[in-house]
C-alpha cells in the first residue's frame, strides 16, 4: 500500500515497506506497542515540538556545551570559570555560551565589565539531572533503582 505521505522511495525500499506493511494487521497497533485512543493522539508532539526538542538536544549533544550546561546548573560564572574548570579557552568558551544563549538554554547577567551565566529553566535542570542520574561515573548505564512494592 503506497503512502500519500511518503515520499516515492527506490524498488528495494517499496518491497521492504510493502512487506512490513503486509505483516501488520490493519488498523491493529503492534503486539508490544501501547494502546491508544483519541485522547492520547491529542497529546503527540506537534511537527514544531519535534523540531525544538531536536535542536535542544543537539546544543547538549557537544560534550564542552553539556558540561558547561552541568557546571551553570548549579549556580552562576563567568566565562573564565567556565573555561578553566572546562578546560577549554576563553574564545571557544564564549561561542559555545553564545549558542547556549541563542538557545534559550543558558542566560545571562551583566555586573560591570563581567557577564554571569546559568541555568534557570527547570525543565533544562531536571534534564541535566537526569542525564546524570542515568550515566555511571565510567560512562555505562548506571542501574535503574529498585521498584518499591506498593503493597509494603
Amino acid at each position: 500500500m503506497d503512502h500519500p505521505s511518503e515520499p516515492e522511495a527506490p524498488p528495494a525500499q517499496q518491497t521492504a515497506r510493502a512487506r512490513r506493511d503486509a505483516s501488520r494487521p490493519a488498523g491493529r497497533a503492534l503486539p508490544d506497542a501501547p494502546a491508544t485512543d483519541a485522547a492520547d493522539a491529542t497529546h503527540a508532539p506537534t511537527e514544531l515540538q519535534l523540531a525544538a526538542a531536536a535542536d535542544t538536544f543537539a546544543m547538549l549533544a557537544s560534550p564542552a556545551r553539556l558540561h558547561l550546561v552541568q557546571l551553570m546548573s548549579s549556580g552562576h560564572f563567568d566565562v573564565g570559570a567556565l573555561a578553566a574548570q572546562v578546560g577549554l579557552s576563553l574564545p571557544t568558551t564564549s561561542q559555545h555560551l553564545s549558542k547556549l544563549r541563542l538557545a534559550g538554554i543558558v542566560s545571562a547577567r551583566r555586573e560591570g565589565r563581567h557577564s554571569f551565566y546559568t541555568v534557570e529553566d527547570p525543565h533544562v535542570l531536571s534534564l541535566v539531572e537526569q542525564i546524570f542520574e542515568h550515566i555511571a561515573p565510567d560512562g555505562t548505564l548506571a542501574p535503574d533503582p529498585p521498584i518499591q512494592d506498593s503493597r509494603a
